[in-house]
């Protein structure tokens, strides 16, 4: 084995492309701006990536709602702490399932759709045309794209923990028999406005690093059909490691807080 080689693909290439990826980042950074004055396009994105994504995240947070109420009364029952589901539902929800769970459906929903369109446009030579044309393929296809899933992701996030509280009190109040007034009083009580800055400053963090590996690989896909696959495939597991990983992280700093 060559070890040169082994330390470019092992150390260097990834370093290589977390940087190329934090100078994507910025270029579309400065092309939120101009994109923003065109308000139509961002719109336009935001139901794309968030409106036609509605019904599989309400259909997934009203099931993991009732599972939530299902696991916490059987937990609770042990400590004759059944009246506390409510508090148990709202904290799981805001804080660590909503956030998460919502981001891994938008990436391989939402997520995906970004990296094809893109990709596709650049198998077709769209961009490239675009750029002939002293048209920027950054300001008026990737920003819009990118602000569009930075913007519809917290919404998401909110409808997923709505409809999630909903199945926790379908379960528990209406299937289990816990006191309606001990469900939502203690809800009231125990959740604090911290805790619901959490759950937000989670979903803002997943929106923008979903969005960008989204249109990151799209813009850079292989103009192929087959690049444009693996590009799409590229973009869910990334996305997925890449959530998983920065609410370890979140999550942490607020504990440490």
């Amino acid at each position: 084995m060559n070890p040169l080689g082994w330390v470019e693909g092992t150390l260097i290439a990834p370093l290589r492309r977390i940087g190329a990826v934090g100078i994507f980042l910025v270029q579309l950074l400065m092309q939120a701006g101009p994109a923003l004055a065109r308000p139509r396009l961002v719109v336009q994105q935001v139901y794309n990536a968030g409106a036609r994504s509605l019904i599989i995240i309400m259909l997934c947070g009203l099931f993991v709602g009732m599972v939530l109420g299902l696991q916490g009364f059987d937990l609770l029952q042990r400590f004759g702490s059944e009246d506390a589901l409510g508090v148990a539902a709202a904290l799981g929800l805001l804080k660590e399932l909503g956030p998460v769970v919502a981001a891994l459906l938008f990436a391989g929903r939402a997520g995906t759709s970004l990296t094809s369109e893109i990709g596709l446009m650049r198998a077709t030579d769209q961009l490239t045309a675009m750029a002939m044309m002293a048209v920027d393929p950054l300001r008026h296809v990737v920003a819009p794209r990118f602000l569009g899933g930075v913007i519809a992701l917290p919404l998401l996030v909110a409808v997923f923990n709505l409809i999630g509280l909903f199945g926790a009190q379908l379960v528990g109040v209406q299937l289990m028999g816990v006191d309606t007034g001990a469900f939502w009083s203690q809800m009231q009580a125990a959740v604090e406005l911290s805790d619901v800055m959490e759950g937000v400053i989670k979903s803002v963090v997943f929106g923008v690093a979903c969005s960008l590996v989204a249109v990151y690989e799209g813009y850079h896909a292989a103009p192929t059909a087959e690049g444009v696959g693996l590009a799409t495939t590229r973009t869910v597991v990334t996305s997925s490691v890449l959530i998983l990983l920065l609410d370890y992280i979140l999550t942490a700093a607020f504990l440490g807080n």
